[in-house]
């Protein structure tokens, strides 16, 4: 991870899933970079909803894909999504919560911070 990493509370970037592995770089934190075009910014806690929302917008994260080592996403796990997945879900009404002290700064360029923090949630 990188050192100087921050989150949207301008702190440390803190890890928001290991188990499953998330993350752009697969190292369990919401970092980004030139080759994220996605911007996987936004640890989310997923839920149903969002899970079926995502999944009807033709990005299933509930299915297992195995030549990936991907073992698809329940409700409650966290995830780094893409910034403007999120912000999509959030316009639809089916935003999941969000842990904003891992969750990078980059997400302030689609979501304001007063949004992220109603949809905050505890580490």
């Amino acid at each position: 991870m990188t050192k100087d990493a921050k989150n949207v509370l301008g702190g440390k970037l803190e890890v928001c899933c290991t188990s499953p592995m998330t993350g752009f770089y697969r190292n369990g934190c919401c970092e980004t970079g030139p080759q994220d075009t996605g911007r996987h910014v936004v640890c989310a806690q997923v839920t149903e909803q969002f899970l079926a929302y995502t999944k009807s917008q033709g990005n299933d994260l509930s299915t297992p894909v195995p030549m990936y080592d991907f073992p698809g996403l329940k409700r409650g796990d966290k995830w780094c999504l893409c910034a403007s997945r999120w912000q999509e879900a959030w316009e639809d009404g089916v935003a999941p919560p969000v842990v904003l002290s891992a969750t990078h700064e980059a997400a302030l360029k689609y979501v304001p911070l007063e949004v992220l923090q109603e949809y905050s949630v505890a580490d």
